[in-house]
């Protein structure tokens, strides 16, 4: 079982970048395949990106955004460049070891939560 913290929310205007930053904790980080989803307020839980030995993004973001992770120190990242106001949505770091990540989008998989970070783009 991992915890995970996110990290790197903010205020930014359109167009503008920022990265989030999930850190997780324990010896098994290797094995998880992890993610970002988002929630924006009286919407669902949507996916993001997730990352394993592939990347997968969600339609949304695709070419915007981009997810990484450095396994020796047990961090994973989501770059967000082109912010949109649309953007704005409590993010999450997620953790499952489904290591198919495009089955992230639309499965009923279950997964280990952050708290989220709160990022809002203004227009």
């Amino acid at each position: 079982q991992v915890q995970l913290v996110e990290s790197g929310g903010g205020l930014v205007q359109a167009g503008d970048s920022l990265r989030l930053s999930c850190a997780a904790s324990g010896r098994t980080f290797g094995s998880y395949a992890m993610g970002w989803f988002r929630q924006a307020p009286g919407k669902e839980r949507e996916f993001v990106a997730a990352i394993s030995v592939y990347t997968y993004y969600a339609d949304s973001v695709k070419g915007r955004f981009t997810i990484s992770r450095d396994n020796a120190k047990n961090m994973v990242y989501l770059q967000m460049n082109s912010l949109k106001p649309e953007d704005t949505a409590i993010y999450y770091c997620a953790a499952n070891q489904e290591q198919l990540v495009s089955r992230w989008a639309t499965s009923s998989l279950r997964f280990t939560w952050g708290q989220g970070t709160q990022v809002t783009v203004s227009s």
